[in-house]
């Protein structure tokens, strides 16, 4: 609708105006047209600012911010937002054999139930982009591990005491500390950037120092971490990921600089 001269047109007939927002060149709708027409701000926000903007930003690659958008997914259990990101992550350099070993790793620690149902929206994902995944699978069934074992993870059950941690060690440590983590499918720096935003994911921040310092020795840089949790604000919340900043600033003794 054309409006005559100096007459705007009226507010729910255009996009929101955001204050301050600075005009990029081009950015590309990413937001659903159902979402622009029924929450036009939400889409406006979606494109501008989550996928223009922080998807963008340095100090943490497309493909990391792929693995922690995956890993967060999945702990949550959205999986109808897992499938475009599964496919995201594949354009962003994440391999299908990473793909999958992200899913099983996360058993672990989002549980079988959100890992089980990530299984199908994976595949989907496979079968939509031709990848056989019978291509992917090792033929033998012992799992794939490192001729050379890392050092085990400073899990929080390997340092409490006590029947109920006894019982926990005694179940879990094989699969957890002597295979998992020893698995080749996933770089462990891989592994201990997917566990922080898992964790972040969950809030469980009493232990969430010492998976930051876990992925500081496997590699991940401070300022890595630090743009994983702010990224992680948009996919489990702003409340959520300032506890984790919280904890982790109160928690960590750090130089942006490592």
């Amino acid at each position: 609708m054309v409006m005559p001269e100096g007459e705007s047109e009226p507010r729910n007939a255009r996009e929101p105006e955001m204050p301050n927002a600075a005009a990029p060149a081009v950015v590309p709708r990413m937001a659903r047209p159902e979402i622009h027409a029924a929450a036009p701000a939400l889409g406006w926000y979606t494109d501008h600012v989550l996928y223009h903007e922080v998807w963008n930003r340095a100090g943490l690659s497309r493909r990391d911010r792929s693995l922690v958008t995956v890993a967060a997914l999945i702990t949550g259990g959205r999986m109808a937002q897992l499938k475009g990101h599964i496919g995201r992550g594949l354009s962003n350099g994440v391999s299908p054999t990473e793909i999958v070993e992200v899913v099983t790793h996360l058993a672990f620690f989002a549980g079988w139930p959100n890992a089980m149902s990530a299984v199908p929206v994976m595949t989907q994902v496979f079968d939509e982009r031709e990848v056989r995944v019978k291509d992917l699978q090792r033929t033998d069934t012992a799992p794939a591990t490192s001729p050379n074992p890392v050092r085990p993870p400073s899990e929080p059950l390997l340092r409490a005491g006590g029947p109920f941690s006894a019982t926990m060690r005694a179940c879990t440590s094989r699969p957890v500390v002597d295979e998992l983590w020893n698995r080749t499918e996933l770089a462990v720096r891989d592994r201990s950037l997917v566990t922080f935003a898992s964790v972040v994911a969950l809030g469980e921040f009493g232990d969430l120092a010492v998976y930051a310092r876990r992925a500081r020795e496997d590699g991940v840089q401070v300022g890595e971490l630090c743009e994983a949790v702010a990224h992680l604000a948009f996919y489990v919340g702003w409340a959520r990921a300032c506890a984790a900043a919280t904890v982790l600033d109160g928690g960590l003794t750090i130089s942006t600089g490592v």
